[in-house]
């Protein structure tokens, strides 16, 4: 598809962009060592201890200068030092809850006059902390603590023994950059001091606390609402420690009597209507919900205990039977009704509906769904629906300038310098957000083709994060000359003289673009279900060899989606593209232009290209941006592969592509077979550019703080191995970064006259590198994006690898401008393009791991039902286990190899 000029790097065969030996070669021949003379990116590969992330070399300096505010608030801490002990309680299987409670008793009671005055702080687990020393010495000590319980009191025996000296004096070295190691013990004994008091008075979720809902109600459907609270995290930033607040929301379980939740889930209006006992699948889909749930009894008056669902009877109470035990010692078979009737004088009024077991399974706890209540205050891990994350997105998004107002509320509402443990450590915080300057950088221009013929490659210069293709064409634009349609919508609801308009109107906006899809399709067909996917695909692509593309129109949510992906990428290898009846019926030159991004690269075009004369210095010499991502199944899930995926840019534009994915271990953070991945892209980089690259940038998502230094240890070094394998002493510079989304900090235009939009936001480019980022390592701010609604999230980019040496301002702008080139839309996105593919390529490969519906004896991944509603009733699973070894696993996410030769996850 390129031309030899585009696809070449601006570099001499004989220098740096020497070309690699073929695979042939690299396994029969030792060849000469690589060339020497680019130190700074040669080092050796240093030992697992001396991997440490890079200092900031400087800060940045492009880009227009605006003031901002970030949701940061600076504290003030004494010097001196922090007392840290370790707390054992038994039994040690209580919530945290409950062993703050025992801890509280302990302390409010006293008896040997340990703590005199003090209030010491608790996480709930194993760290205490005072600020003066307990009279204890080194010595081990042991208390009883007891706590009233329902019906008895319970007894704990609790032990405390010194730890450490926790030095702030370390700390404050560290922030004001003469050490460079941060003390994390520090930190975490400031965390828990201000954790403390909420962590009483709210619910404490993750690094967010809760409360319940006062002045407000969102339901959420399915026995959900919206609970708001607030973020809270102790952060180390130039110069000062930061407590970064923010805004949260977050599902929870409505507090109701289990009939109303059930009625709810399943919904039925009102429980009259529910005359009949349960039916299989409305059992299955309550037990789903309410599994795992506590709940608390009703019928025992002021004792209301609480248990949590173990499972759905399958008979109801009238008929569900349990063994009990008489008087007399004999033991008989007793009916759920029965028992209540007899012993709690209680005739059901629901006997047709079936019982919750509670505690332990083997201990046949049933109880009647009417006298069960669900107890305030659980959080809801399990996946949203759509309807309810549409809902909860309603509700939660705010506007830039609403949410600065309803951070500052909640600080003040808080109050945080009244907190009696705090001012017990001495300290304290500055109740108005930090001012940071940033800095907006320039967007690069985008060049798009021009008509053969003419020499006019036009340009696109991008404003706020959008750039216009009208009038333009692709930089390398497909000819599609051979097509097929596939309706898989009823013909009721997609008649054809929809499909005639849609594909009259797809051909003139395809022309525009530099696309031209000539003459009529060769196969227009009405189908139906999954099952007629394969069959039909067969027989284009048996009828048709130079078949190019087929486009699928769908019904709405469908199992049909994954089944055209399996065998389009996976089977057979053909390229597909799927749009919704209802944008067939009404196509609107918006959706058809986004058709035509899509189509254009997954048949091997390029929509356009970064003007060359603006790119950094880094593209002097022959580069290869990887991104690389792992997706986890959802919260709740415990089976389910994680899925990790890597991509690798294919030319010097960068624009083309190639992507490779693995299936690994349950939620498994580190890519396990980096290495083998690495390698299979450098391979076809040069395949495709016939240049060896100099230089690898890495962009890494999905990885939280506290996993950096594991991931960098095990992944550098698999990068570097790839790189070995293929010719012994190639070791090109490697740019390791970490991108991170899922993060609390905010940024605010310090005056108005900069917001953007209706949601206020800060304007796309927006970059800081100063005042909330890390005391010595290389770290910044960069929101690419325009944001359209609620607050947007800046990105967070952590360098923890730099042999290329890049300044501040060459990776910034890199990184900008790497954000320009996604090819599924004409804005600039949130983060850089490699990145979000190998996000688009993980959640591709999940639906390469659904199973067909009628075809059970293909192999298929640990999906269980629940798939089928996360993909569309049908989709399910064998329930042979050979279906669910790894080997079968990774060959079911092998892309085809003419599909793995274009973009056929955009």
């Amino acid at each position: 598809m390129l031309t030899n000029g585009e696809k070449c790097f601006p570099v001499p065969l004989g220098s740096l962009g020497r070309p690699l030996e073929s695979e042939e070669q690299i396994a029969t021949t030792a060849p000469t060592p690589f060339i020497h003379n680019l130190n700074p990116i040669m080092q050796p590969a240093p030992e697992l201890s001396e991997f440490t992330c890079p200092p900031r070399m400087n800060h940045g300096s492009e880009g227009r200068e605006i003031l901002l505010r970030a949701n940061h608030f600076q504290i003030r801490m004494p010097r001196g030092h922090i007392h840290h002990y370790d707390v054992s309680i038994v039994p040690d299987k209580c919530p945290r809850r409950v062993n703050r409670e025992i801890i509280e008793t302990m302390v409010q009671v006293d008896t040997k006059k340990l703590f005199i005055g003090q209030k010491p702080v608790f996480d709930g687990r194993k760290n205490m902390y005072t600020r003066d020393p307990l009279p204890i010495g080194r010595d081990k000590i042991e208390l009883e603590v007891t706590l009233p319980g329902e019906g008895k009191d319970r007894v704990f025996n609790t032990s405390l023994k010194w730890v450490a000296q926790v030095s702030l004096y370390a700390l404050e070295e560290a922030l004001e950059g003469r050490t460079r190691s941060i003390p994390l013990d520090a930190i975490q004994a400031l965390d828990v001091v201000m954790r403390h008091m909420p962590s009483m008075m709210y619910t404490p979720v993750g690094r967010s606390f809760f409360s319940q809902p006062e002045g407000y109600y969102h339901p959420l459907g399915g026995g959900r609402e919206v609970w708001f609270g607030f973020h809270q995290s102790v952060r180390p930033s130039q110069w000062k420690m930061m407590l970064n607040i923010d805004v949260s929301a977050t599902a929870f379980y409505k507090a109701q009597p289990v009939i109303e939740f059930m009625c709810e889930v399943l919904d039925v209006k009102e429980i009259s209507e529910q005359k009949r006992p349960l039916t299989d699948s409305q059992r299955v889909k309550f037990t789903k919900e309410i599994k795992g749930l506590k709940i608390e009894i009703t019928h025992c008056g002021q004792m209301k205990r609480k248990y949590r669902v173990c499972n759905v009877t399958r008979r109801p109470a009238q008929t569900q039977t349990f063994p009990l035990q008489l008087e007399s010692g004999q033991t008989v078979e007793c009916t759920v009704a029965k028992y209540f009737l007899d012993k709690h004088r209680k005739r059901l009024l629901y006997p047709h509906l079936p019982c919750l077991q509670v505690g332990q399974e083997h201990k046949h706890t049933y109880l009647p769904l009417e006298v069960c209540n669900v107890v305030r205050g659980q959080r809801c891990i399990k996946k949203l629906t759509d309807m309810q994350t549409s809902t909860m997105i309603k509700a939660t998004a705010r506007s830039a300038p609403d949410r600065e107002k309803e951070i500052n509320s909640l600080v003040r509402k808080v109050n945080f310098n009244e907190d009696p443990y705090m001012q017990e450590f001495g300290i304290s915080i500055n109740s108005t957000m930090t001012e940071v300057k940033g800095r907006v950088l320039p967007p690069p221009k985008i060049q798009y083709g021009g008509r053969s013929g003419f020499q006019t490659k036009q340009q696109a210069i991008p404003n706020q994060g959008v750039w216009d293709m009208r009038g333009k064409e692709f930089h390398t634009g497909v000819e599609i000359r051979t097509w097929a349609i596939a309706c898989f919508a009823p013909q009721r609801t997609c008649r054809e003289e929809a499909l005639r308009n849609f594909t009259a109107q797809l051909q003139k906006i395809s022309s525009d673009a530099g696309m031209p899809i000539l003459g009529q399709p060769v196969f227009c067909k009405y189908a139906t279900g999954p099952e007629q996917v394969e069959p039909m695909f067969r027989y284009l692509k048996n009828q048709w060899q130079e078949l190019q593309l087929v486009v699928v129109v769908l019904p709405g949510k469908t199992p049909v989606y994954a089944e055209v992906k399996r065998v389009g990428d996976t089977v057979l290898g053909m390229a597909t593209q799927c749009v919704q009846a209802k944008n067939v019926n009404k196509p609107s030159p918006q959706t058809l232009s986004n058709l035509c991004l899509k189509i254009n690269v997954k048949l091997g075009g390029v929509n356009n290209i970064l003007v060359p004369s603006i790119r950094p210095r880094v593209f002097n010499e022959p580069v290869i941006f990887l991104g690389a991502d792992v997706t986890h199944p959802p919260a709740g899930d415990n089976k389910k592969p994680s899925i990790a995926a890597l991509v690798g840019s294919m030319d010097a534009h960068p624009s083309r592509y190639a992507a490779t994915v693995r299936v690994q271990h349950h939620r498994q953070d580190i890519i396990q077979d980096l290495g083998n991945m690495v390698k299979e892209l450098l391979v076809q980089f040069y395949k495709a550019t016939r240049f060896k690259p100099s230089r690898i940038v890495f962009y890494r998502d999905g990885v939280s703080e506290g996993q950096f230094m594991p991931v960098l240890q095990h992944e550098l070094r698999a990068v570097r191995h790839a790189c070995m394998m293929l010719e012994v002493g190639y070791q090109p510079g490697i740019t390791f970064i970490v991108v991170q989304k899922r993060h609390h900090t905010r940024l605010f235009c310090a005056d108005k006259r900069e917001q953007i939009g209706r949601s206020g936001n800060i304007p796309a480019g927006t970059t800081v590198d100063v005042g909330i980022t890390h005391p010595t390592e290389f770290d910044f701010f960069l929101c690419s994006h325009a944001g359209i609604q609620g607050t947007s999230r800046p990105s967070h980019y952590h360098v923890l690898w730099d042999d290329n040496h890049f300044t501040a301002d060459e990776l910034q702008q890199l990184t900008y401008q790497l954000c320009h080139t996604y090819v599924r839309c004409t804005r600039s996105v949130s983060i850089p393009a490699p990145a979000y593919y190998a996000h688009l390529v993980a959640f591709r490969a999940r639906y390469h791991l659904v199973e067909k519906e009628h075809d059970s004896s293909k192999c298929s991944p640990a999906y269980g039902e629940e798939g089928a509603s996360d993909y569309g009733e049908g989709s399910h699973l064998s329930g042979s286990s050979e279906d669910r070894t790894p080997a079968c696993l990774e060959r079911a996410v092998q892309v085809h190899q003419d599909a793995g030769r274009v973009m056929y996850f955009a």
